[in-house]
């Protein structure tokens, strides 16, 4: 039963943890200033748009930010590194309660076996008595449901997580997107800034 408490424990820990890391970083999204460094960059205003990122604890912005603070040397590339670490993240801990949905049936049924061996051990007793049998039997049945019941609430909480990376995932990469769009057409404004006028004429 000790590896099944501590598979519950650190069960609880990572829900707990997660619950509390995903409402801080919903209440540190803002939608209005991101709008406002997306106007910001159209008009050509990189500082003012790195300023208003730099200071902003929403994912999306600290992605923008990344790729602001090296737009005169691989923006695309530092959006692609930054979106990665964001998402890595939010997606952290996923992999322990995906491997305590797989583990705690496996230990609950461990204990139901260990639980019927003791039952049957006693029947070879001369001092046979049904408490012994009993005691065993519900053993068993008590590991059975406690793997049960770990992996079930594992398994809710791991889907919950996942959908929550899922949205993030997807958001990150739309920002990503408007901003590999917004750096596409800076270059070519710079380009044509840059044209000699007895070219253009």
């Amino acid at each position: 039963m000790w590896p099944m408490l501590v598979t519950s424990l650190v069960s609880l820990t990572v829900i707990f943890e997660r619950l509390i890391w995903w409402t801080l970083a919903q209440r540190q999204r803002d939608p209005e200033k991101l709008e406002k460094v997306y106007a910001c960059i159209k008009k050509g205003d990189l500082k003012v748009a790195s300023g208003l990122a730099r200071t902003s604890e929403d994912p999306i912005l600290r992605v923008i930010w990344h790729a602001l603070n090296n737009f005169y040397a691989s923006p695309e590339g530092a959006l692609h590194v930054a979106a990665e670490l964001e998402i890595a993240r939010a997606g952290r801990f996923i992999m322990v309660l995906d491997t305590i949905v797989t583990l705690a049936p496996l230990l609950g049924l461990i204990g139901t076996v260990t639980g019927l061996m003791r039952a049957f051990f006693k029947l070879g007793n001369t001092e046979l008595s049904e408490a012994a049998i009993s005691g065993g039997i519900a053993e068993a049945l008590i590991a059975t449901v406690c793997g049960l019941a770990v992996a079930v609430v594992s398994l809710v909480f791991l889907n919950h997580f996942a959908g929550r990376v899922a949205q993030l995932q997807l958001e990150i990469q739309n920002a990503c997107t408007n901003m590999e769009g917004l750096f596409n057409s800076l270059g070519k404004k710079e380009s044509l800034d840059e044209t000699p006028i007895s070219a253009a004429a």
